[in-house]
C-alpha cells in the first residue's frame, strides 16, 4: 500500500498547516480546518468564514456569440489563457430532447449562420440537431469578471466530464453509448477534443474514434508516458488506458482494459456485504488486456472485456493524474453504495504490473458521499464534487476535500436542494476554485483564504 502520507503534493504549494492538523485530529475522519460552514442569506452557496463566491456564468444568459448560455454544466477544466487570464473548457450534459437547455433561440433547428459541417451530428440539413457540447469561458482573476463566454463545440450527446491536455486541449466525453437515431447517419458515445481558446468560435467537432465507443466519463493523460485512462459510467464498467501509436494523438493506438492479477474477472465493487472485495488499503497488482472491435456496434465493450478476464468497476467517473498516481472516483461502489475512491499506480515499466489500491470507501458518517468529478488542489487534498443517487443519503450536496491522511473536510454546500456538483477546477495561480452547480445551470468561482 502506498503511504497516504504521501498522497498528492503539487510542487512548492504543499497544505502544511492542513496536514499537521489532520495527523493530530480525533480518529474520526470529520476535520474542519476552516471552521463550519455559513449559511448564505441568498440560500445559494454556503461557504467557511472568510470565502466567497461569484456566479459567473449562468444558463440562459446571452454569451458574446450571441447564442444563450446551455444548461446542464458538467465537467469542466481551467487553463492559462492570454495577459493573464483563464480560460475554462466546460462541458454541457445536453440530451437530443432537452430542447428547453440549448443554446439556440430554436433549438430543432440550427441557425442559418452556424456552418453545418462543424457540427458532428447536425441532423437532417440543421434539423433536429444534437445540442451537447462544450463552451468557453475566458474569466479575469484580477477583476473575478468573465471577459468573453462562446459556444466551442457543438452536435455531441451528453458531455459528462473529460480531461485537460498539458498542450491546451479538453477533451469532452460522451456519455452516451447511442447508436443511430431517426435515420441519423452518425453514432454517439465517443470523445472529442477542444482547444482552450480564448478567440470566440465553433471549433469542428472529430470524434476520436480510437479510444472506443462506450458511455465515456472521464479521462487523465499520465504526462510522463503519454497513456490516456479513461473512466466507464455504467454499473458494471470497465477502467481503460489507451497507449497512443504517435504521443499526444490519440487517433490511433491500443486500447486496453485494466485486470488484478491472478483475479480473473474480478468485482471490486463491494456491492454484497456477504461476499466482499478489497478492504480499504488493500492493494492490488494489475495489468492490461487488450480489446478489440472498440467501436462497439452491439454496446458489449464492456461484457466482452470481463469476460476475457477484465476487473468490474462500480460507474466510474471523476479521473485525474497526480505526482502520487492516478485517482478515480467510482461513484456508487460499497456495501452501503455512497462511492469508492481508487489509486491507480502505474510502475512505468511494461515489465512490472501497476498498483491500484482501495484508497476510501466512505461510510455513513464519513461525510463524503457518491463522489463524482475531482481534481487536486494546489495544497495537496483531492476535491470531490457529489452526485447523490439515493434520496436518504440527504438533503444537500457538496464539494469535500480528502486530505493526504484521508481525512475529509467541507469546502462548500448547495444551500438549495441536492443538485449535483461537477467540474470543479483551480485556475493556474491557485487563487480560484471554480465549480458547477448542475441543474440550475450555475458556474460559480470561489476565492479565500486556501492555504490557512
Amino acid at each position: 500500500m502506498i503511504p497516504r502520507r504521501k498522497f498528492l503534493g503539487t510542487a512548492g504549494l504543499a497544505f502544511l498547516g492542513l496536514q499537521r492538523y489532520a495527523q493530530s485530529a480525533p480518529s474520526s475522519r470529520v476535520i474542519e480546518p476552516h471552521g463550519p460552514l455559513i449559511p448564505d442569506p441568498d440560500k445559494i452557496l454556503d461557504l467557511p468564514k472568510g470565502f466567497s463566491y461569484r456566479i459567473i456564468s449562468k444558463r440562459g444568459d446571452r454569451m458574446t456569440d450571441g447564442f444563450k448560455v446551455p444548461g446542464k454544466h458538467d465537467g469542466m477544466a481551467a487553463f492559462p489563457g492570454p495577459d493573464g487570464k483563464v480560460v475554462l473548457v466546460r462541458n454541457h450534459e445536453l440530451r437530443l430532447k432537452m430542447t428547453g437547455e440549448g443554446p439556440f433561440a430554436n433549438n430543432f433547428q440550427y441557425p442559418k449562420e452556424l456552418d453545418l459541417d462543424l457540427s458532428h451530428d447536425p441532423g437532417k440539413g440543421g434539423k433536429r440537431p444534437y445540442i451537447g457540447g462544450t463552451t468557453n469561458v475566458v474569466f479575469d482573476p484580477k477583476t473575478g469578471e468573465v471577459i468573453t463566454e462562446f459556444l466551442s463545440l457543438t452536435g455531441t450527446d451528453t458531455n459528462c466530464a473529460g480531461g485537460a491536455m498539458p498542450w491546451g486541449t479538453w477533451i469532452t466525453c460522451e456519455e452516451t453509448e447511442n447508436l443511430t437515431q431517426n435515420s441519423r447517419a452518425l453514432n454517439h458515445g465517443w470523445c472529442f477534443e477542444v482547444k482552450a481558446t480564448a478567440e470566440p468560435g465553433l471549433q469542428k467537432a472529430i470524434p476520436i474514434k480510437a479510444l472506443g465507443r462506450f458511455r465515456h466519463e472521464a479521462v487523465a493523460l499520465d504526462p510522463d508516458t503519454g497513456i490516456l485512462y479513461l473512466t466507464e459510467d455504467r454499473g458494471d464498467g470497465l477502467l481503460y488506458r489507451f497507449i497512443p501509436d504517435k504521443r499526444n494523438d490519440f487517433h490511433s493506438g491500443k486500447l486496453q482494459a485494466l485486470t488484478i492479477e491472478d483475479q480473473p474477472k474480478a468485482d471490486i465493487r463491494n456491492y454484497n456485504p456477504a461476499d466482499p472485495g478489497p478492504k480499504e488499503g488493500d492493494s492490488m497488482k494489475v495489468g492490461w488486456i487488450d480489446l478489440e472491435d472498440t467501436h462497439a456496434p452491439k454496446d458489449d465493450l464492456r461484457y466482452r472485456g470481463f469476460e476475457a478476464g477484465a476487473t468490474k468497476f462500480a460507474r466510474g467517473e471523476g479521473i485525474h493524474h497526480t505526482p502520487e498516481g492516478i485517482f478515480l472516483c467510482c461513484t456508487d461502489g460499497g456495501p452501503t453504495r455512497r462511492g469508492q475512491l481508487f489509486q491507480l499506480k502505474p510502475s512505468g515499466s511494461a515489465d512490472k504490473a501497476d498498483t491500484l489500491t482501495l484508497f476510501l470507501q466512505p461510510e455513513k458518517n464519513d461525510l463524503l458521499t457518491n463522489g463524482d468529478n475531482l481534481c487536486p488542489a494546489p495544497w495537496g487534498d483531492l476535491v470531490i464534487c457529489e452526485d447523490l443517487i439515493d434520496p436518504s443519503f440527504g438533503e444537500h450536496t457538496h464539494v469535500r476535500c480528502v486530505t493526504p491522511e484521508g481525512k475529509i473536510h467541507t469546502l462548500a454546500r448547495n444551500a438549495r436542494d441536492k443538485s449535483e456538483f461537477a467540474g470543479s477546477c483551480f485556475s493556474p495561480d491557485g487563487k480560484w476554485l471554480f465549480v458547477n452547480l448542475q441543474h440550475h445551470g450555475l458556474t460559480f468561482a470561489i476565492t479565500g483564504p486556501w492555504q490557512g
